[in-house]
């Protein structure tokens, strides 16, 4: 008696778990939005009978994108900031002259919980759509309670409506507001006194992550706010060594943080540090691309260090508005010196890992959530060749389709062929 299950993907031309290595004509059964068996296709098609079916022969089978660094929600654009860019001008430039996160906090506040949501739902379904089953959304537009708090609760709205995991981090230390130059330590003062307790308190964040940079907060008072929020059961992330090497990845390696981001400027002192720590290097090509940079950041010496490294598209108002998991692999491969299957692993595997969660998702195994890629490609290497296209793809997460850009591939059977 075969046993019934909700779908079976059969026949795939090549299967890449997420991890390790590659299997060849194997089949994925799934049932109750989990992962029910993977293994050879003859095999799988004499145990399951699958309400639905998909031939999956000359075609590569990935797992979701695992999104681990955006800045989703905000309010306003700044498209202006890009243009003078091109004209020259650089970030710290912009910042300087009343741009960059200021601009964007400006805006922010002035806009309600409906709006926030309105304007990022759209962002969302493209990324669900382009592959992203597992997305996590920072705050740090508010820098004021009140703002900070309408941020989080439009995420949590968003992951109310999503087919994709929304993970919720609290960054209210992503700049140093307006108000409180004059007096920064009150400004943590309030951070850690006032904001993460509230935002505790109503559970609307998992992670506490702050921007650990020059100009803006200094390792001392990074491990401050991030002590604090771990007191209050916020893991810590940090943004660390972005545009200098400003200690973030030493602060990150000190206390643990799950995941240090960014990482362009960081030190062979920075990588034995966190690598001693079991931190995630979380990498953000796409920012260093947009903001026209020539100094990635150096993937080749934290993967030989031993360290897990993530990619995320950190699409935010300003600095990145790459929304596409592909288009990161593809400038992974391009300009930090990774190959096809490290950047998938990346962008799957690691970013799960840089969350917490890769007992639940970032690999095809047994028992994980069935949140998978098909492509119309036969391999790894003509999907990163077509990396800046809109390759035919099939997506679920949990099990369920968000997104299918293949003919055929969902027409339900009630017994598929053996070989299948």
């Amino acid at each position: 008696m075969k046993t019934p299950i909700d779908l079976l993907i059969g026949g795939i031309g090549k299967l890449l778990p997420g991890k390790n290595g590659s299997l060849t004509d194997s089949s994925v059964a799934i049932d109750s939005g989990k992962i029910k068996a993977v293994g050879p296709a003859k095999k799988l098609a004499g145990l399951f009978h699958p309400k639905q079916v998909v031939d999956a022969s000359g075609k590569l089978l990935t797992p979701g994108f695992v999104d681990s660094h955006t800045h989703l929600v905000f309010g306003g654009e700044r498209s202006n900031e890009f243009v003078q860019r091109c004209a020259g001008a650089d970030y710290e430039q912009i910042a300087a002259n009343g741009g960059g996160i200021r601009a964007s906090v400006r805006m922010t506040r002035e806009s309600h919980l409906d709006q926030l949501v309105e304007a990022a739902r759209p962002r969302l379904q493209r990324m669900v759509s382009s592959g992203s089953t597992t997305i996590e959304i920072k705050s740090g537009y508010g820098l004021d309670l009140e703002t900070e708090l309408r941020m989080l609760r439009a995420i949590r709205q968003l992951a109310k409506e999503s087919p994709a995991e929304i993970v919720s981090t609290f960054m209210g230390a992503h700049e140093i507001p307006e108000e409180w130059r004059h007096d920064r330590a009150e400004y943590i003062r309030i951070l850690c006194q006032e904001m993460i307790p509230a935002v505790a308190q109503e559970g609307l964040a998992e992670f506490c992550d702050v921007f650990c940079e020059r100009g803006v907060f200094d390792p001392q008072e990074s491990r401050q706010i991030l002590d604090a929020g771990s007191q209050h059961g916020l893991r810590p992330k940090i943004h660390a060594d972005e545009l200098a090497a400003s200690g973030g990845s030493l602060v990150a390696g000190e206390i643990g943080a799950v995941s240090a981001d960014h990482l362009m400027e960081i030190t062979a002192e920075g990588i034995k540090t966190m690598g001693e720590a079991g931190v995630v290097a979380t990498l953000l090509p796409g920012t260093t691309f947009y903001l026209r940079k020539s100094g990635y950041a150096p993937a080749r010496s934290l993967i030989e260090a031993g360290l897990e490294v993530a990619i995320a598209t950190d699409r935010n108002p300003g600095s990145c508005t790459i929304e596409s998991m592909l288009f990161i692999m593809g400038l992974s491969v391009m300009h930090l010196g990774m190959a096809p299957l490290e950047a998938i692993r990346a962008a799957t595997y690691g970013g799960a890992k840089a969350l917490g969660r890769e007992k639940l998702c970032g690999s095809i195994e047994e028992g994980k959530r069935a949140d998978l890629i098909l492509w119309d490609v036969p391999n790894e290497e003509v999907l990163i060749h077509e990396f800046a296209n809109q390759v035919p793809r099939t997506v679920w997460a949990s099990g369920q389709v968000t997104c299918d850009s293949i003919p055929g591939n969902n027409s339900p059977v009630h017994e598929p062929d053996q070989g299948v």
